[in-house]
């Protein structure tokens, strides 16, 4: 019997497979470390930054269309948008700036804006204050060459007038209001920059600052304007805060403004909730600290009067807007807790008494100015105001073409506010004929109070009792910047007559539309139209990949009741006899 041969087997060394690991590790190239964790930093940056090239690039770059939101029943709302190319059309930005931080940025530290010289006019208010009012005529801007003479015409004046209220800290030297001034005057505007008190050199002669509710001073330039260009149309033109301003003196004014038109850009809306927004998120927090470093700037050119009336201690020592606006802001304008200050100054109260065409746009990646506060069903309930959004733009900035020289929101102020001086409209607002609604009115942003969620999202809680006695007062005690509604009829409140007049035409007469609005039964039909188009309007906010879950979901939960069925009535229509058993 032969011996199976013998086989000896080594045993290796065992080694711990960490040790094996860290052996591989130090194999590698030490440059594709770094290329790992340039990727890495790339990749946390572009979402940081909240960068969309590469979406852009997949699209082909075709851009993004314009939102609009407005009463869908207002033919002259869908009239001047369908004047308005840029409001209809898709808004691409500039390649090299997709993201709205970049574009904020570039607009604040690289951007110089057009060079050109304003012509000043120094403005004394009725209470002693001192307002520098930097203008451009259209005249003044002819091919290369500018006029320097710095008398303001009077009777060589034809075009309309634009009134120009910058945002905080900002003033006729900002690139944005440059950019408005020039392309304005370009295009056949005058242009007159309201420069806020202690801004635009200008000394404060009074012991009253400007803040996000003070319209006294926009009230009487327009009045002085009014009065010294009798037959030439005014249209307003508010930027960040000024765009809050100018949206509360609309409201306040109501049927007794002097002016024809008015657009809003980027406007905060409602100060409570972009207080919280500003505060919530690291990036958002830099923003905050840096308009407050420009508030402590602006209190620093005017230290011997800011330290007389606020606590100049603690403006010094402010790192956020809330700050200064508890130092500075409550003390001197007398209000008692800055959210107080907020409530009472936000534009979304005034905007249900707007009663001139009113464009509102607003970027929804503002990184200043949050789009949840937006007021998407207080603009339906008006016929005259029309929100623009774009998904894309940063605050002020909208950049468009590839060398980033142009702003699209100018463009689209240009376009709007011409289509109005050709007609006169003459809106005869009832709000009275909107309380009908009240059943199917949201609570949804109707109060000046916000929740904060556990996450951190703030929403607008609905207060209708407090909205109820702040119009109370001002109804028993208007102050000079309320005015009274006028009074309105029993009839009045079933009716809501909106006239427009062509004065170009003499030989058509004004066309007048007239719907009533009828309760039969106790139930408005009309209500019950709006508050169903409101549903749908909302529903179409949402983006497109949610509705699509929406609809997958739907499918899927009733396929198979609906797959039962449309079984049974195919066998009942066929008559599909049922299989017969099988023989033994």
């Amino acid at each position: 019997m032969e011996e199976s041969p013998t086989i000896t087997i080594s045993q290796e060394t065992h080694q711990s497979p960490y040790h094996l690991l860290f052996q591989s590790l130090l194999s590698i190239p030490i440059k594709h470390y770094w290329i790992g964790l340039a990727t890495l930093l790339i990749i946390f940056l572009y979402n940081l930054f909240e960068c969309h090239f590469i979406w852009d690039f997949i699209t082909g770059f075709r851009g993004q269309s314009v939102s609009l939101t407005f009463d869908s029943f207002s033919s002259s709302c869908k009239e001047i948008v369908s004047n308005c190319p840029s409001l209809h059309k898709r808004y691409l930005v500039t390649p090299w700036l997709a993201s709205p931080h970049l574009q904020t940025l570039f607009l604040a530290f690289v951007d110089k804006g057009p060079a050109f010289n304003y012509k000043r006019k120094i403005f004394h208010a009725s209470d002693g204050g001192t307002i520098a009012l930097d203008c451009l005529f259209s005249s003044d801007v002819h091919g290369d060459g500018f006029n320097m003479n710095n008398d303001m015409p009077k009777n060589d004046i034809k075009s309309p007038i634009m009134v120009v209220i910058p945002g905080l800290s900002s003033d006729s030297a900002s690139s944005y209001i440059k950019h408005l001034a020039y392309n304005s005057a370009k295009d056949e505007w005058n242009v007159v920059v309201v420069n806020h008190r202690g801004l635009g050199g200008v000394s404060v002669t009074t012991d009253w600052f400007y803040n996000a509710g003070w319209t006294k001073d926009v009230r009487e330039v327009v009045r002085y304007l009014r009065n010294e260009y009798h037959d030439i149309p005014i249209f307003l033109v508010g930027t960040s805060i000024g765009a809050n301003v100018l949206v509360k003196y609309l409201g306040e004014e109501g049927n007794d403004t002097l002016i024809s038109g008015a657009v809003a850009i980027c406007n905060p809306w409602d100060l409570l909730i972009n207080d919280r927004f500003i505060s919530r998120r690291v990036v958002q927090k830099i923003y905050d600290r840096a308009i407050a470093g420009g508030l402590q700037g602006y209190a620093q050119l005017h230290q011997a009067r800011m330290a007389r009336l606020a606590n100049w201690d603690g403006i010094k020592k402010s790192r956020r807007v809330r700050d200064f606006d508890n130092h500075a802001t409550c003390i001197i304008a007398k209000y008692e807790t800055a959210d107080t200050y907020y409530r009472q100054n936000t534009s979304t109260n005034y905007l249900r008494d707007v009663s001139v065409p009113l464009l509102c746009i607003n970027a929804l990646d503002d990184p200043i100015c949050t789009r949840e506060a937006i007021p998407w069903d207080e603009c339906r309930l008006n016929k005259n105001v029309i929100i623009a959004t774009t998904k894309h733009g940063g605050h002020l900035a909208f950049y468009e073409g590839f060398t980033a020289s142009r702003l699209w929101w100018v463009r689209a102020v240009n376009e709007f506010l011409h289509c109005l001086p050709h007609r006169r409209f003459h809106f005869q607002l009832k709000t009275e004929v909107r309380d009908l609604l009240s059943p199917f009115t949201l609570t949804m942003d109707q109060g000046p109070f916000v929740n904060v969620a556990e996450d951190g999202t703030v929403a607008a809680a609905g207060n209708e009792l407090a909205r109820d006695n702040v119009a109370g007062k001002s109804s028993e005690s208007p102050g000079p910047a309320h005015k009274q509604a006028s009074p309105v009829t029993e009839d009045d409140q079933h009716s809501q007559i909106i006239t427009e007049e062509r004065p170009n035409d003499s030989n058509q007469k004004p066309a007048v539309v007239q719907r009533e609005a009828k309760e039969e039964h106790g139930i408005d039909s009309y209500a019950v139209v709006s508050h169903i188009r409101r549903r749908v309007d909302q529903l179409s906010r949402q983006t497109r990949r949610s509705l699509w879950l929406l609809v997958y979901i739907a499918v899927v939960t009733t396929w198979p009741l609906a797959g039962s069925a449309l079984l049974y009535f195919l066998r009942k229509g066929k008559k599909i006899p049922s299989p017969a058993a099988p023989k033994r």
